[in-house]
């Protein structure tokens, strides 16, 4: 039932995605693309070259370019620092997954700690003298209540 609402909840937004894509908007933009003088996003910068840059993507949107498209356009000129998000290859990959495996990691260990605390408990096990050994000797017995009593005075 659950994944049956993963695949929904998808591809519901699998058009908004792809509208996103192909009709970004300035706000979209300046969240994900870093200012290269002050190192913030365009949104939260107020530097000269941020404000070119918003005025260059805005050009860029009327002029009917796809997000990709004008990514690439700011990377070529400004390098790839500019795009807030790392790449999906070599070290960078690693801040993709890290997130990931640290989310199944987490819900593999509360799994097994709710499966153990919901475990019924041992059987009792038997005690040390079993029915066949015989109870020490009262002489021997006294030696060891004495040595006991010794112990906890």
């Amino acid at each position: 039932m659950r994944l049956l609402a993963a695949v929904v909840l998808v591809l519901a937004l699998a058009p908004v995605a792809a509208a996103s894509e192909r009709h970004p908007t300035l706000g979209e933009l300046e969240g994900e693309v870093i200012c290269p003088t002050c190192h913030t996003t365009l949104d939260q910068s107020s530097s000269p070259i941020a404000a070119r840059m918003k005025l260059f993507i805005a050009a860029r949107i009327r002029a009917g370019d796809t997000k990709s498209e004008i990514e690439r356009k700011l990377v070529a000129q400004f390098g790839p620092e500019v795009i807030a998000k790392p790449s999906r290859h070599g070290f960078d990959l690693v801040a993709w997954l890290l997130p990931l495996v640290l989310l199944i990691g987490g819900a593999v260990a509360i799994a097994l700690a709710v499966w153990r605390w919901r475990r019924p408990p041992p059987p009792p096990t038997e005690s040390p003298l079993s029915s066949d050994e015989e109870p020490l000797a009262p002489e021997l017995e006294r030696r060891v209540d004495e040595e006991l009593a010794r112990f906890d005075a």
